[in-house]
């Protein structure tokens, strides 16, 4: 992230195992209520966009970069790099800022890190913003695996099955993560661009998406990717849908009603498990800036 005049400070934290993070402290620091900043990916970062969501007037935000993550340390490291250390790290980073109580906002994976850590430490939850709402089954991850999107996209699920070998078409998505996480550089980098550029044209429903050059591609958070989803997010099958009415926390849920990459029942299944959520649904698909952060922004000005 780019420091400005909201910053408060920017600092690394070393959080154990080699590991690094990035922190970035931004708004109010008087402000009535924290956020906690979680994300999307696995493998994404804290960008400059994000601070567009909040009000640095009425809002504090704690933004950060997770393991391997954006900038922090060391970049590309799937060392002790599991969702049951990221939840270690967020509890790291609220004792290292005094936090004793914080919202967490987090969207796509971020949801998911975000309902995990509550389930945890349910004392420092005040409340959770979520959107693009995504649990971390074989089930959502199944969605693309085996193409379930291509009723609407069919284009996309043969361009995947065109860059696949032809024995490795039952099961393209599997083939790619494994030359992914492989050790030949050249295959992994490869298996990256397919399948970053797969995932990506399904994040809007326009058909916006314009492939970035394969020479100036960074295959390093598409392999953070690749490692959580080859590890089923390093989560007990349904964790979060089976133990969320244990969450008692106050949950705002936004949801794209055409979301191709995190599909909307997910959402609709833990609004009706959560003792205390609202659901609202936005006429969008997974990346919807314009949507989605309209109606977040109206949450969030609840928080003041």
């Amino acid at each position: 992230m780019t420091p400005d005049i909201q910053t408060n400070s920017e600092s690394f934290l070393n959080v154990g195992n080699g590991h690094e993070l990035y922190i970035h402290d931004w708004g109010n620091p008087k402000a009535k209520n924290t956020f906690v900043f979680l994300h999307g990916g696995p493998g994404s970062s804290s960008q400059d966009r994000h601070k567009r969501l909040f009000d640095p007037q009425q809002h504090r935000v704690i933004f950060f970069d997770q393991r391997g993550c954006g900038r922090s340390l060391p970049y590309g490291s799937l060392k002790r790099n599991t969702t049951q250390e990221l939840i270690k790290d967020i509890e790291k980073i609220s004792l290292h800022l005094k936090l004793k109580k914080f919202i967490l906002f987090g969207g796509s994976w971020g949801s998911c890190l975000a309902l995990t850590y509550a389930l945890a430490r349910p004392e420092k939850v005040t409340a959770m913003i979520l959107n693009g709402i995504f649990t971390g089954t074989q089930a959502e991850m199944d969605w693309i695996a085996q193409g379930k999107f291509q009723t609407f996209f069919p284009e996309i699920w043969e361009a995947l099955l065109q860059q696949t070998p032809a024995r490795y078409r039952s099961s393209p998505t599997t083939y790619h993560l494994e030359r992914i996480l492989g050790t030949n550089e050249a295959h992994a980098k490869q298996s990256a661009y397919v399948f970053n550029n797969t995932e990506a044209a399904l994040l809007n429903l326009d058909d916006r998406f314009a492939p970035e050059a394969f020479d100036t591609f960074d295959p390093t958070p598409t392999k953070i990717e690749a490692h959580y989803l080859s590890n089923v997010c390093f989560l007990p099958a349904g964790y979060i849908l089976k133990n969320a009415h244990k969450i008692k926390s106050p949950v705002w849920l936004v949801q794209g009603r055409y979301d191709m990459v995190c599909p909307p029942t997910t959402a609709y299944e833990l609004h009706n498990k959560l003792p205390d959520s609202r659901l609202i649904w936005v006429s969008s698909g997974h990346k919807a800036e314009r949507e989605s952060w309209n109606v977040q922004r109206t949450i969030l000005a609840q928080w003041n």
